[in-house]
């Protein structure tokens, strides 16, 4: 079985836009609902993690003020 790789930020971005747009559709049943929630968490994550680590390199080469 071939492992999925993780999406970039900016991938990970559009499908958690789409995944809300559904979740704003209110005729979807509560399985789906439940469904794209978790996969709205783990892109969530995903996001958070990547702007974490790109905050942690500009603070690498930032320079310091003393």
């Amino acid at each position: 079985m071939a492992m999925a790789t993780e999406p970039t930020y900016e991938e990970a971005k559009t499908r958690l836009d789409e995944v809300v747009a559904k979740l704003e559709d209110k005729d979807l049943p509560l399985d789906d609902m439940v469904s794209l929630w978790e996969e709205g968490e783990r892109l969530a994550k995903v996001c958070e993690e990547k702007l974490q680590a790109a905050r942690a390199r500009l603070e690498a080469v930032r320079p310091s003020d003393s």
